[in-house]
């Protein structure tokens, strides 16, 4: 059995003041850097006239390791950015609430207006660990299987009983009707060559995996 990792449940958010400054705390799942970056574009274009949109995430590293993420072996990347606050402020402390709380495949942004009122160092680390720190118990941790992606590609012929396996093994899958029919499929890793063993055996070894 693959180790299975701590993530969030799903997206969520806090926000709280502090001596007039607003920090809203933003949290989502991203199993790759691009899906992380993906989130964080979004937040800064939702707020570009915050103070500051602060970043911090973990996520498997390269594209080897994001086709199994979460893995027991896969390597993390750890980013984060004070996007303009004193250094060591905000970004760190950020990070910092991911790491102590063993969860992984996570972005979160911190966006804060001014209010007027110079928190100091530690006053910025105070309020950003707390916005993190309460986005997380908004969103919920889990325990996550680790899981693998790959596509599928059968002719329209062969496409119902593809379907139909995939549907009768509960895994996650989109389907793309044109020339072929493509199904993208989210499978734990565990299961994931005995699936595609199945998949083989219905079409008589008529799809393409990759």
């Amino acid at each position: 059995m693959t180790d299975a990792y701590r993530t969030v449940a799903d997206r969520a958010e806090a926000r709280f003041e502090v001596q007039g400054s607003e920090f809203i705390g933003y949290i989502s799942p991203a199993e790759t850097v691009e899906a992380a970056e993906a989130f964080i574009d979004e937040i800064e274009a939702r707020h570009p006239d915050a103070t500051h949109n602060v970043p911090a995430y973990r996520v498997p590293a390269g594209a080897a390791s994001s086709s199994v993420p979460g893995g027991g072996n896969v390597m993390l990347r750890e980013y984060q950015s004070d996007d303009g606050e004193p250094t060591g402020s905000s970004g760190k402390p950020a990070l910092n609430v991911l790491v102590q709380q063993d969860v992984r495949n996570v972005v979160v942004v911190v966006t804060r207006y001014y209010g007027g009122t110079n928190l100091g160092v530690g006053g910025l680390a105070r309020a950003y660990s707390r916005a993190v720190k309460e986005a997380l118990d908004a969103a919920g941790i889990v325990e996550e299987i680790p899981h693998e992606r790959f596509t599928a590609t059968v002719e329209y012929d062969d496409s119902g009983d593809v379907r139909g396996i995939l549907e009768s093994t509960g895994v996650e899958f989109d389907a793309d009707y044109d020339q072929h029919v493509s199904f993208s499929v989210r499978v734990p890793i565990d299961d994931a060559d005995g699936l595609r063993d199945r998949l083989r055996s219905a079409t008589s070894g008529r799809v393409e995996i990759e």
